[in-house]
């Protein structure tokens, strides 16, 4: 899957995607363990600030490419979709194919279940977002 061939996606509020498969089994101690792999280039709290990768609390619901006060590659200031769990698998698998062109220099997650998990994680810990 490719931000081009993602299609139309639900948004839903971080308990909803919580309380469904594959995330309401996921293992949150190894989602917070893998996610140390973003905290290389992202803060994840409130008010953090951007690095490498812009900040990523609340950005879950939002459109790609709309944390302000971050310069973003084109290929993200041009793409048009929001970041929901199932957008954010298909960029953790495969981050240069689903998006080329972005500047993002991270292999992706091999593992499904490591995604499910490390999406988990961050959906509890970057903060609620608004929802659909």
């Amino acid at each position: 899957m490719t931000a081009a061939t993602l299609g139309e996606q639900t948004v839903l509020r971080s308990a909803e995607y919580l309380a469904q498969a594959p995330y309401v089994d996921a293992d949150r101690e190894n989602g917070q363990r893998l996610a140390q792999m973003c905290k290389a280039c992202h803060t994840i709290g409130k008010g953090g600030v951007n690095m490498v990768g812009p900040n990523l609390y609340g950005f879950f619901g939002k459109p790609a490419g709309s944390v302000e006060k971050y310069s973003y590659s084109p290929a993200l200031q041009e793409v048009d979709f929001v970041w929901t769990p199932r957008a954010l698998d298909a960029w953790l698998a495969q981050p240069a194919r689903f998006l080329p062109g972005n500047r993002m220099s991270f292999p992706g997650v091999r593992g499904a279940n490591d995604r499910a998990d490390v999406i988990a994680y961050l959906l509890e810990a970057t903060g609620e977002q608004d929802g659909g």
